[in-house]
């Protein structure tokens, strides 16, 4: 019987491995060696920014980030102490990590956090004894690296590159050649201890390179996983895969151009892979030298062939089928256009399939051809309604193309040169929606560079979402068709004994916005973190930051939902995380097999919550004891029910089997299933 018990628990976990309602992942790039440095038996490389060691004795290979052991994202350098078996880690904000060999994690952030009117940047490392000092652009940082603390601060107002000490002397070089020398028994932090120098050892200031050389064929050999890049400005889950290109030219900076080119996809079991991006040259069009494969800002899957995909750049549009691309189309083989006389500009911004395999795109700047299709045969129709254009050329930044419940197709200006959004009716060939300005319901007006739409989607009542510089604005569904109508600002009371509310998200810049499975609002911005707004708007159910959560970085630039797990990923200029969001999208009926709960059995060291999964929206969940008392109930999001394994008084429950009683939001009844808590 024991054995029999056993088989079924094994068998019970098995079914049960699904990530955390709540719990944070990251994704993080290891492609492009920086630095390598040899601690121990290890091998530590910074590649692409982040950090992976390799275990010369077994072989094995670990990652490290933010989510796992790391304090913060986007390291600028490392160095090993041998003294006291260490790894130091300065992030690009200046953040300090001291990592031991038993990859237990020492933070440093006084450095970080001190507010000073120098310049903070670490141009090197120089390691001594115990010590690492740290060269500044106002002089040195001194650490004690057994301690984990700051030792000292020497302000010489020079900018420090290099440091070195032979003897009892230590040298420092400044930028513009200068070398500073002190007596190591004086007192470093007065100025008047420091004095130029003639005369200093041979080779004191030189950086080694003798890991890099050694192990570098090594490292190339390894495949510490991830994606190729960490920016993933545009992202599309279709097919329970994500897709993702950088689209540095797409977000609202700009800044970033000449992003390689790359698309990457991460599959349903949790492995990345990448469509062809070493094209220079196998087209017409590509012999260039000044050509590049650069910037790819959207992407879309064929409905029809899930191995065709379209993917829209700053220098045209790519076709890619069975991961090879197979197509390059561009001004002289297509009616594209340049949008300057340049051929490396020809800036399709977005692309997007409609559920007959018609590929819709846009093309900005000037151009006449500004909204186009290509049709399943392959015509290619230039629609390039006058809406779209200013002064006889096309927009600067036509994006965000989204296709409506109602078949209607949405689009934004997302550029200072007439900032707006518009809606397209396919059938009539006509714009049927153009806002260059408008009117919230208090008839607040903004228009005219005053806010920049940045995204547009569709909540689960139908209302179109404006995510925009300047907050969230609504087009409600019942004046879609209504031309010209105002849109309406959330207003949140404030619940403080007056009538008055708060605009919801006011002034936020928004970059994104993603419906999940229960309607609810997921909203990246460019500063301030992702939000989560309630289905109803009237509530933030979460705000995650950088500094409150294991979001990577404030500025989130595209937001991605697995509609059958939950999974919100998020991707930020750091790079990609995801957080197991308690909302699915929702079965159309609860059907025996597809109604589970997990973990399940609940061990009795689980603290997190409990998820049931495969549910009707809004559906009614019932707790219940084996004799058929209640022991806690609620509802749905969208698809999922979560519980804490505590009864409506807060209290854990006992050990033994539950029953998960469901039914429909109208009452009608559901499936039952079961769930074992083990203490």
């Amino acid at each position: 019987m024991k054995k029999r018990l056993l088989l079924l628990l094994l068998i019970l976990s098995a079914l049960s491995l699904h990530a955390q309602t709540g719990s944070w992942h990251a994704y993080i790039s290891y492609y492009e060696p920086q630095q390598i440095i040899k601690g121990g038996n290890r091998l530590y490389v910074r590649a692409s920014n982040g950090l992976y060691s390799y275990n010369l004795t077994d072989h094995s290979i670990t990652t490290y980030d933010r989510m796992r052991q790391l304090s913060d994202t986007y390291i600028d350098r490392i160095a090993w102490n041998p003294t006291v078996k260490k790894l130091l880690i300065v992030y690009s904000n200046k953040n300090i990590d001291l990592l031991n060999e038993d990859d237990e994690v020492f933070n440093i952030s006084s450095y970080y956090t001190h507010s000073m009117t120098y310049d903070k940047s670490v141009y090197n490392i120089y390691i001594y004894q115990q010590y690492a000092y740290l060269p500044t652009s106002f002089g040195i940082l001194k650490l004690d690296m057994r301690k984990n603390e700051i030792a000292e601060t020497y302000i010489l107002k020079q900018k420090i590159w290099y440091v070195g000490i032979s003897g009892n002397t230590i040298y420092a070089k400044t930028s513009n050649e200068v070398v500073y020398c002190a007596s190591l028994k004086e007192n470093l932090i007065d100025p008047g201890n420091w004095t130029v120098t003639d005369t200093w050892p041979s080779g004191i200031f030189d950086q080694s390179w003798t890991d890099w050389n050694q192990y570098l064929a090594t490292v190339k050999t390894l495949q510490p996983g991830g994606p190729k890049y960490n920016r993933m400005g545009f992202m599309r889950f279709k097919n329970d895969v994500l897709y993702t290109s950088d689209a540095g030219l797409r977000q609202a900076s700009q800044v970033d151009l000449d992003s390689p080119g790359t698309i990457q996809i991460f599959s349903a079991n949790h492995e990345w892979s990448f469509l062809q991006d070493d094209i220079k040259g196998n087209f017409p069009g590509t012999e260039s030298s000044s050509w590049q494969f650069v910037d790819m800002m959207s992407v879309d899957v064929d409905p029809l062939n899930p191995n065709h995909i379209f993917g829209g750049s700053r220098t045209g549009l790519y076709e890619f089928l069975d991961g090879k691309c197979v197509k390059y189309y561009y001004p002289d083989n297509s009616i594209l256009q340049r949008a300057t006389s340049s051929n490396r500009y020809v800036k399709v911004e977005s692309v997007l399939f409609d559920a007959n395999g018609n590929l819709w795109l846009t093309q900005s700047e000037q151009v006449n051809n500004t909204l186009l299709c290509i049709t399943r045969d392959g015509q290619w129709l230039a629609l390039n309604p006058t809406e779209l254009t200013n002064n006889s050329k096309g927009l600067g930044s036509l994006q965000g193309l989204f296709l409506d419940s109602r078949g209607l197709l949405w689009l934004v200006n997302n550029m200072y040169d007439k900032p707006s959004f518009y809606c397209y009716n396919p059938q009539t060939g006509q714009i049927i929606q153009s806002y260059t300005s408008f009117e919230n319901q208090d008839g607040i007006t903004y228009g005219d560079e005053t806010y920049y739409p940045r995204c547009i989607t569709e909540d689960m009542d139908g209302n179109i979402w404006v995510g925009t510089s300047m907050g969230a604005f609504i087009l409600e569904a019942a004046n879609v068709y209504n031309k010209g109508s105002n849109l309406m600002q959330v207003k949140v009371p404030r619940n403080d004994g007056t009538d008055l509310a708060d605009y919801l998200l006011a002034n936020a810049n928004i970059n994104c916005i993603a419906i999940d499975g229960a309607g609810r609002k997921w909203v990246g911005t460019a500063g301030s973190g992702a939000y989560l707004i309630s289905n109803d708007n009237l509530s933030e159910v979460h705000h995650f930051t950088f500094e409150n959560s294991p979001l990577l970085s404030n500025v989130v630039e595209s937001i991605a939902i697995n509609p059958t797990t939950g999974e919100v990923y998020f991707g930020t200029d750091r790079g990609l995380c995801s957080y197991m969001g308690d909302a699915t999208d929702s079965s159309i009926e609860m059907v025996k097999d597809n109604v589970y709960a997990f973990p399940n059995p609940v061990p009795s060291s689980y603290n997190g919550l409990i998820t049931v999964r495969g549910l009707t929206f809004d559906a009614d969940v019932k707790i219940l004891t084996v004799d058929g008392r209640l022991v806690y109930q609620g509802r749905s999001n969208g698809g999922t029910f979560t519980w804490n394994g505590c009864d409506r008084s807060g209290r854990r429950v006992a050990s033994g089997v539950y029953m998960i009683a469901t039914a429909t939001k109208e009452g009608k009844t559901g499936v039952v299933a079961k769930i074992a808590m083990v203490h």
